[in-house]
């Protein structure tokens, strides 16, 4: 390749079906690399950030299976054959990937942007839940074990490694033996943006912003919000979500799938967000503290990286309701500095990220 051309570069993802921090991420690879088309299994345009519906997206045959663009879990068994066949003539092929999209192929170099090591195969019950026989459970029945073989060899076929946190570093060593680089993605809410106020709902209350899946906790904040006095506004969508607005009946408001500014108003109105989830990352306290508000958060994993105690949020020690209770009621809470709080927010921004992953690109590809 001439020394003066970029690099053509292919990005790849799980699939576009829902709206999460995964999906935010692929749209700041697209902002870094406008000309790379976006491959996935399958996408739901309605489902998923409307920016995708401005790229040049394209989905795999099994997006012809209309049940699986709103049950991907039913897909389990046929995502890794379905990647396995995906090979790209590129010159860097960026693989978005939580466990699927690592296992695509391409000509070029091939950098593994992880999120997580695939939970369903490490995390099985954390991701899946308890709550008897999932369909993910009956999708995955005895695949578990040749899909972590298959799981182990996408990985190694990657030129690099790179992941979102420390916790996620450390995950993907103890699964694959791979030293990861650390590129942390940027809060993806613009606080400067516009803000749509949300009828009904006056400021002041705690905010929670998650998937609604088991390994999110979002009971427990419903608990302690009841327990405490607080009210409680919910944003997201999942399968927990029937379960949850029983157990939240006068306590708390779900709003579901909220486009940005609702989001915008949400953190910018709330009292505190609560982030209780066994996170990889933890990319919403980052959003959050971008409008000055703290975050109470479980001590662990991403939020180690993202929430600073004593100066961005609290820390909670276990995923109990006593233990979230205690910190929702701590004095320390409402003396958190605004101004301190979104100046952490900056350092992770935008710029960086988009700056170090061409610099990946460039490396790898020369």
């Amino acid at each position: 390749m001439p020394t003066d051309q970029r690099p053509q570069v292919a990005l790849v993802h799980d699939y576009l079906t829902q709206r999460g921090g995964a999906e935010r991420v692929v749209l700041e690879l697209a902002k870094t690399f406008p000309d790379a088309p976006v491959h996935t299994s399958l996408y739901e345009p309605d489902a998923t950030f409307p920016e995708f519906k401005r790229l040049d997206v394209r989905p795999m045959s099994l997006n012809r299976i209309g049940v699986l663009r709103s049950h991907h879990r039913l897909g389990l068994p046929l995502f890794a054959p379905a990647f396995s066949r995906l090979r790209l003539d590129a010159d860097v092929m960026i693989c978005s990937s939580s466990g699927w999209a690592h296992g695509a192929g391409t000509t070029g170099a091939k950098i593994v942007y992880c999120h997580a090591p695939a939970r369903w195969l490490y995390q099985q019950d954390r991701y899946l839940g308890n709550h008897g026989r999932s369909l993910g459970k009956v999708a995955l029945g005895g695949l578990k074990g040749p899909l972590r073989a298959w799981d182990r060899r996408a990985a190694a076929s990657a030129t690099k490694y790179v992941v979102n946190s420390s916790a996620t570093a450390t995950m993907v060593r103890d699964a694959y033996g791979i030293v990861a680089e650390i590129v942390p993605p940027p809060p993806a809410v613009d606080a400067s943006g516009p803000m749509t106020p949300v009828e009904g709902l006056e400021p002041g209350f705690l905010l929670v912003v998650a998937r609604l899946l088991p390994y999110k906790n979002v009971d427990l904040s419903l608990h302690a919000a009841r327990a405490t006095g607080h009210r409680l506004v919910v944003i997201g969508d999942g399968p927990e979500r029937h379960r949850l607005e029983s157990l939240g009946q006068g306590v708390a408001t779900f709003l579901g799938t909220v486009d940005d500014a609702t989001l915008r108003w949400c953190y910018d109105n709330c009292s505190a967000h609560i982030a209780m989830s066994h996170e990889d990352y933890g990319l919403s306290p980052l959003e959050a503290a971008a409008f000055g508000r703290p975050t109470v958060a479980l001590r662990g994993g991403g939020y180690l990286d993202t929430v600073v105690d004593g100066v961005t949020g609290l820390h909670v020690d276990q995923p109990t309701v006593d233990s979230l209770m205690e910190r929702l009621t701590d004095p320390r809470l409402l003396e958190l500095n605004p101004e301190v709080i979104m100046e952490h927010s900056r350092v992770f921004g935008a710029k960086r990220f988009r700056a170090t992953m061409a610099e990946i690109v460039a490396s790898v590809s020369s």
